[in-house]
């Protein structure tokens, strides 16, 4: 590892990969504190750089959705490697001259990553205070001549909007400037003025009032403080001083027993000091109560990166978020080339996955942060032959963790607990009716498509080879060119007002404006006419709902003023119009395999017309 770390320390020429066909020759090294990746040349200078903290994945080999864009035998797959960071899983692809320089970098960076995620919480913070003046000194350094002068300090203050008066400033920069060399601060002199400067005062008067303006605390002091401020209760002489042991830096003071400003800092910027209950860093709660009694964490188009119109699709995806604590994940399945059912958002430019390497992702990652049930949303959109490849491939990755029949509930009507389902993979989706033959091998089921709810111009009808591709890629972008402006208008608006717009262009101006008299009640769905003002009160995503969306539900005043006939009529309209809609939802219906359909537990039979309600 020490060789690996030295190596990438001295740096590496490699080709970065982009969109285009032309790559970009950059060298690339691991900065002398082991937090960031740089390179040059760059036009960002100091910001060419990724943060350690920052990186969620290295893979090696040509994964990554650009390396599928060039042709085979374009690069070495030894030689490749993808970073992915940040929050949105930016990725970093890689070509190296050699496999040994790709399997340097690759065996550093996950010794990195390891050594980051096995740090305790207060490790983590120091280790960031500790590294955040090295790039502050750096970033201020404007003439790189490894020192700061005032006027660099004074840009550095205000940059960082610090509000301390010019002459204060001066004065702790002439209490840091120790050396010879007058007038400027070198590093370690800058790390003391960050050190003057980065002292909380709401901390430090803190302190002062509990050790009778000393400036430390003893145990008594502490005890006090423990059990006054935070609320602590029993607090012996004992845990102060563990407490001075664990997070005290100078040794004078640990001998003292005494708990100086940056003691007290350090206590109360670690977990022993939040307000957040450390215990409930664990599963605190009774978890022995039915499934559906609990709130749980899903994602929505898990397997999009970006915007559900044009962005990428990704396996990783799915390894992440269920890293990141969610139990539910989506899978849209369609029908794909040479009987393989493919994962994309239908009708749009999405790029499409293979439904087989989604379920070996699952399969790999379910449980490795988190021991309770996944539950695995099925949009299906395919044909029975690819429904039962779907069916096999669920069976055969997924193995023991569908197999449900060790799981028991004391009450048979209600579902098992997450405990008793832990290590299991749940899957939902359509189910066939309870009164087909048990010989039947597939059936009718009602079919509710959620692409339904995108705009037709938006639709891409026939796959990839649409000679309307290219007018529909760019209707794509010009809905969130528009999206994205509107919802920046839409920050501005008050969110309050909804209600009111929405109301208002569904009658006339009888409506009376005290808010508090007006009482909502009997829901029904939108028609066309209550869409005036529809644009304001439109969701992100919502935008691309018809006008007549359906599902979307909007609330009727009842305290209109007399003779009001016409806003009458208009919701016997609307409410003619959801008998409608419902009456053309019911009829649209789709073949389901009884592989698949075998495979959903804990459900209710849903009929083509009606959910099958028991007593």
């Amino acid at each position: 590892v020490e060789r690996c770390m030295r190596s990438m320390q001295a740096g590496t020429q490699m080709i970065k990969l982009r969109g285009s066909s032309k790559g970009l020759v950059r060298f690339y090294y691991l900065d002398e504190h082991k937090s960031c990746i740089r390179w040059r040349p760059s036009r960002k200078n100091e910001k060419a750089k990724i943060s350690i903290d920052s990186l969620q994945e290295v893979c090696e080999g040509k994964q990554s959705e650009i390396f599928q864009r060039y042709a085979d035998g374009s690069f070495d797959p030894n030689c490749c490697f993808s970073i992915y960071y940040g929050d949105h899983m930016e990725s970093l692809d890689l070509v190296s001259s050699s496999g040994e320089e790709a399997r340097t970098w690759i065996t550093g960076l996950k010794y990195l990553m390891a050594g980051i995620s096995d740090e305790d919480s207060l490790s983590k913070r120091q280790r960031t205070r500790d590294q955040y003046p090295s790039y502050t000194f750096d970033e201020a350094d404007k003439n790189g001549d490894g020192s700061l002068s005032i006027s660099e300090v004074l840009q550095l203050m205000h940059k960082l909007n610090v509000n301390l008066p010019r002459q204060k400033v001066k004065q702790m920069f002439k209490e840091a400037d120790t050396d010879d060399n007058q007038g400027t601060l070198g590093f370690d002199e800058f790390c003391a003025f960050y050190k003057m400067m980065s002292t909380r005062r709401d901390l430090y008067l803190l302190m002062l009032t509990y050790s009778n303006h000393k400036d430390y605390l003893d145990t008594d002091d502490l005890r006090r403080f423990l059990e006054v401020e935070q609320k602590m209760t029993n607090v012996t002489k004992e845990h102060c001083l563990e407490i001075i042991s664990k997070f005290e830096p100078c040794l004078e003071n640990k001998k003292e027993g005494a708990l100086g400003i940056d003691g007290f800092t350090n206590y109360m910027r670690s977990p022993s000091g939040d307000i957040f209950n450390p215990e409930h860093y664990q599963v605190n709660q009774d978890m022995s109560y039915p499934l559906s009694h609990y709130f749980i964490t899903s994602s929505h188009n898990t397997y999009l990166m970006g915007d559900q119109l044009m962005s990428q699709s990704r396996v990783d995806m799915y390894a992440w978020v269920l890293q990141s604590g969610c139990r539910c994940v989506e899978v849209d399945c369609w029908d794909g080339p040479d009987g393989e059912p493919i994962v994309h958002h239908g009708y749009t430019l999405t790029s499409k996955i293979l439904f087989k390497d989604v379920v070996e992702t699952i399969n790999k990652y379910a449980f490795i942060k988190n021991e309770y049930p996944v539950i695995l949303s099925i949009e299906n959109h395919c044909s029975v032959i690819q429904q039962k490849k779907m069916a096999q491939y669920l069976t055969e990755i997924l193995g023991d963790k569908l197999d449900l029949s060790s799981v028991h509930s004391d009450d048979s009507t209600k579902l098992p607990s997450p405990a008793s389902l832990k290590g299991k993979i749940l899957v939902k989706g359509k189910k066939l009716p309870a009164n087909i033959s048990d010989d039947a091998e597939e059936g009718e089921v009602s079919d509710e498509d959620s692409a339904d709810e995108i705009d037709d111009d938006c639709k891409l009808m026939n796959g990839d080879a649409s000679t309307n591709r290219k007018r529909v890629e760019n209707i794509a972008k010009k809905k969130l060119d528009s999206l994205i402006k509107e919802s920046k208008i839409r920050d501005c608006e008050d969110p309050n007002n909804f209600a009111v717009t929405t109301l208002l262009s569904s009658g006339k101006a009888g409506l009376k404006s005290d808010s508090k008299k007006n009482k909502l009640e009997d829901d029904v769905e939108s028609g066309e006419d209550f869409s005036t003002n529809k644009r304001h009160s439109r969701s992100l995503m919502g935008s691309f709902s018809k006008r007549k969306k359906k599902g979307s539900k909007l609330k009727k005043a009842t305290s209109l003023e007399e003779g009001e006939d016409d806003s009458d009529s208009q919701v016997n309209l609307a409410r003619s119009s959801v008998h409608c809609n419902r009456t053309n939802r019911q009829k649209k219906t789709m073949k389901l395999s009884r592989a698949l359909s075998d495979l959903v537990k804990y459900t209710k039979s849903v009929g083509i017309h009606d959910v099958e309600t028991e007593s």
